[in-house]
């Protein structure tokens, strides 16, 4: 029987990003800029595409005001946005416990700030995920082998079925990564709250999914080849998805993760509010973009 009530969204944008010091002593890694737009940008327009409206930023005691200052309530764009402040880096289950009150016994989203997905058929793939009735939906992508050992591993059995998942393993048994997006029924809360925490002291994602799998509630929806995934908690990787975006939106004329004309074209924002998005930008490219949509 499905959930009638709507899935709500978290974008997890805590840490220090110590990986890419001096770089973030001064700013918080999903403020700094990918190609011509803040990082955080690219994982809240894959929660507008799946069709949340609703979303919780966590994130440091330092950083929350400059994600107030960039977003404000969220109502300009047709969204309510909130925010909690996480106390200390406590794993990435740890928001399911920081958000209990917001997401209020409804069904979840969440996605990591420093990810960032591409595909042309994205918005069909979430939408699907969105309207998911049971358990929890995961999100696989194939890795090489080098960066397999950087991310949770999902083990499949010769049959394709899942069978647990393997936290940077050293020999994985498959080539597919779980990906920093996780969909979640409504007693997501209630069950991360029954784990303990790790030998590292955060409450893991990987024993949150592995409740649902134990379960028979965990389902994987593969992205295909056609799909981009990327992460960016290096220079390397940042550099990356600079590059790629760029190549993107240079060769097609389209912006990606322009979340007023996501919001846009589903009608959460008139044309009236679009333009007082874009005048508030209008001095740039990206301005020059949101003008065009409303000329088109």
């Amino acid at each position: 029987m499905k959930n009638n009530k709507k899935r709500v969204g978290i974008i997890l944008a805590g840490g220090q990003g110590s990986r890419l010091f001096p770089i973030t002593l001064s700013t918080c890694k999903q403020l700094l800029p990918i190609y011509n737009k803040p990082l955080i940008y690219y994982p809240l327009s894959v929660l507008l595409l799946a069709g949340i409206r609703e979303i919780l930023i966590i994130s440091t005691r330092r950083d929350l005001p400059r994600f107030k200052y960039l977003f404000g309530d969220g109502s300009q764009l047709g969204l309510d946005i909130k925010y909690k402040i996480q106390p200390s880096p406590g794993g990435l289950a740890q928001a399911f416990i920081l958000g209990e009150e917001f997401i209020a016994n409804r069904p979840s989203a969440m996605i990591l700030g420093d990810n960032l997905f591409y595909s042309s058929g994205l918005s069909n793939t979430l939408s699907e995920a969105n309207e998911g009735a049971k358990g929890a939906t995961i999100f696989g992508y194939a890795v090489n082998r080098e960066l397999a050992m950087q991310y949770g591993m999902i083990a499949l059995d010769p049959q394709g079925n899942i069978t647990g998942i393997e936290e940077k393993p050293e020999n994985p048994s498959s080539n597919i990564a779980v990906t920093g997006l996780y969909f979640y029924d409504n007693s997501v809360c209630k069950m991360a709250k029954t784990l303990k925490p790790s030998k590292r002291g955060e409450i893991e994602i990987s024993d949150l999914n592995s409740l649902y799998l134990k379960k028979g509630n965990l389902d994987v929806v593969l992205l295909n080849r056609g799909c981009t995934w990327l992460d960016t908690g290096s220079p390397n990787q940042l550099m990356q998805a600079a590059n790629f975006v760029q190549t993107i939106e240079e060769r097609t004329g389209f912006k990606v993760a322009c979340i007023e004309e996501i919001c846009y074209d589903k009608g959460w924002i008139t044309k009236n509010q679009l333009a007082k998005l874009a005048n508030r930008v209008n001095n740039s490219d990206y301005g020059t973009y949101l003008q065009s949509i409303l000329r088109n």
